[in-house]
């Protein structure tokens, strides 16, 4: 019997032999091919290759930011632009159709600086329908104005020493949701104590940019460096008055936003120093708010020292409490120059 046949694997192997000759040749000749990597292997870097880049973020962020990148924005989110929006009854200017602006005054949730906040937004909103509609006259419809003051001046510095809070936003957007929802205009008003009203109004752009809301600056609480609300009246320059009032301007310009109230509070003409210089904007509204509590006739004195109407639509304040013998419509209407705003505190 003979022994097993061993032929077949030498020839297996012999042809295995010459198959790895033939790709290392044709491998040679072909050097651009590429060859699929073996799975699971690890590819060399060669010292002119950068390593691949990982697809997850490392856990250990590094200690400083580079500078290109963006540093976060506020958390408020701007509302969006309105394209062609128009004011309540469809108008783009705020004194159109003859109308006659009736606000009430004061801050969310108290009605320790006005009677705005003395009861819920619905209720104010009533309140005020009822105290406006005697004003209109035949041809000079009312229209209803929210002033809220959203920046509140302190006797004490606070976290930035600047004497001045700002309130809660929430309740800022339910003024702006009200005051839309009802047709009535909004009225941002400001008591900076010793910041720039410039710097504070930029603080409630994401409001500004609604296309109802307007802004008021109050320089009885804007104060110099040594200066403690409460305790001294305070003033302001044209010159900051302006800077305000440029940068209100281009946001509704640009923004392509209906005409917006632009008011000035003053009850005294230190007030507001070199007040002629005050500039008259595209797209605002100047108007010059005339306070001052008292009996009739100090109020009539006070506004004819201190009204500017070159320069400004007229405003006038009465005072539920402290007024003697309160103006009504008959007698405000009387005023001259024409009032066109009047507000109630």
């Amino acid at each position: 019997m003979s022994g097993p046949d061993r032929s077949a694997p030498q020839l297996f192997l012999v042809l295995l032999v010459m198959v790895a000759l033939i790709a290392v040749a044709w491998g040679v000749a072909h050097p651009d091919v590429l060859v699929p990597p073996v799975p699971g292997a690890v590819e060399s870097v060669g010292p002119d290759l950068e390593p691949p880049v990982p697809s997850e973020v490392p856990s250990e962020v590094p200690s400083e930011v580079p500078s290109e990148v963006p540093e976060p924005t506020e958390s408020v989110t701007p509302a969006p632009p309105v394209e062609g929006a128009t004011l309540p009854g469809g108008r783009r200017t705020v004194f159109g159709g003859n109308r006659v602006l009736v606000a009430y005054y004061g801050t969310a949730g108290t009605g320790a600086l006005g009677v705005l906040g003395e009861t819920s937004v619905p209720e104010a909103h009533r309140r005020l329908v009822r105290a406006a509609a005697p004003f209109a006259r035949p041809g000079a419809p009312v229209q209803p104005v929210y002033e809220l003051i959203v920046t509140v001046a302190d006797r004490t510095p606070g976290p930035d020493g600047d004497y001045s809070h700002d309130i809660d936003p929430a309740g800022v957007r339910r003024y702006v949701a009200a005051a839309r929802r009802q047709g009535a205009l909004l009225l941002l008003d400001l008591q900076p104590g010793r910041a720039d009203f410039l710097d504070v109004a930029k603080r409630w752009e994401w409001a500004l940019r609604q296309p109802h809301v307007g802004l008021a600056l109050d320089p009885e609480w804007r104060m110099d460096s040594r200066e403690v609300p409460g305790t001294v009246i305070g003033s302001v320059g044209a010159f900051e008055v302006n800077r305000t009032s440029a940068w209100l301007s281009r946001l509704t310009v640009q923004g392509d936003l209906p005409e917006k109230l632009f008011v000035l509070h003053q009850f005294r003409t230190s007030m507001v120093e070199r007040i002629d210089k005050v500039r008259q904007r595209p797209g605002l509204a100047l108007v010059q708010h005339v306070d001052g509590f008292g009996n009739q006739r100090e109020k009539l004195a006070t506004y004819g020292v201190v009204a500017f109407p070159e320069k400004f639509t007229m405003g006038f304040k009465l005072f539920y409490d402290e007024d003697v013998n309160r103006m009504g419509p008959r007698e405000v209407h009387r005023i001259r120059p024409r009032v066109r705003f009047i507000s109630f505190q």
